[in-house]
């Protein structure tokens, strides 16, 4: 395990699970379909799901469900029931925002999310948290998201840094190879317990004292 670098030129976080809370609302709009064609749904199931996009999401559960052609319907079906959810309010994870104006004050920040611009705008003004941001990527913005390495290629060209000396914050497998493929360190706080995950960092909220310790102590080159 390496450590992360204190030496890093960027910050780069997913949004959902990681920042905001809105897998709750991602798991119920899952259920519903899954409980809809007569199957349970819990970590196996979630596991299949977990940091796709809507779209890889629906393929997913297509070929779950055993309707190997409705991907794209599942996928606006999903879509539909997490826009209902998110409307009823997602609130910031534990530490999210102390975190991320502690690096704000160090070095540039961004949000890399594989939610469309719909959603993640919806999830991170729900939770008080746009307004850390000046720069967001959507996974609709880019020619392949997550797992692929364009989201934050793109976040770290935008903000000015080498990806192999900046963080991603991630949550997911899916995340995890993006943010490896593009060459940056990864802190992980995984949204389903039990997982196996490539990291960099550990912990289990962003609330942990090393990490804002991590982040208090990062070069201030102003943002």
């Amino acid at each position: 395990m390496r450590s992360l670098p204190v030496d890093a030129e960027a910050v780069v976080f997913d949004c959902d699970g990681l920042l905001v809370d809105t897998e709750v609302c991602w798991t119920a709009a899952e259920s519903a379909i899954f409980a809809e064609h007569g199957h349970p749904f819990g970590p196996e199931q979630k596991a299949l799901v977990i940091g796709r996009t809507l779209e890889a999401a629906g393929e997913a559960m297509a070929q779950y469900l055993g309707r190997p052609h409705a991907g794209a319907e599942l996928a606006a079906e999903l879509l539909g029931r997490v826009r209902k959810e998110l409307s009823r309010g997602a609130t910031a994870l534990t530490g999210a925002a102390e975190l991320v104006r502690a690096c704000r004050a160090a070095v540039p920040v961004a949000v890399a999310s594989n939610s469309p611009r719909e959603l993640l705008d919806a999830a991170l003004w729900s939770a008080g948290l746009a307004d850390c941001f000046t720069h967001t990527f959507a996974a609709d913005e880019v020619r392949s998201p997550k797992p692929a390495p364009e989201l934050y290629l793109t976040a770290c060209e935008t903000l000015g840094a080498v990806p192999q000396r900046s963080v991603a914050f991630e949550d997911s497998a899916t995340g995890i190879a993006s943010a490896r493929a593009a060459g940056l360190y990864v802190a992980v706080v995984p949204s389903l317990p039990g997982t196996d995950l490539d990291h960099d960092w550990l912990g289990t909220s962003l609330a942990e004292p090393e990490l804002l310790d991590w982040a208090g102590g990062l070069n201030h080159v102003g943002a």
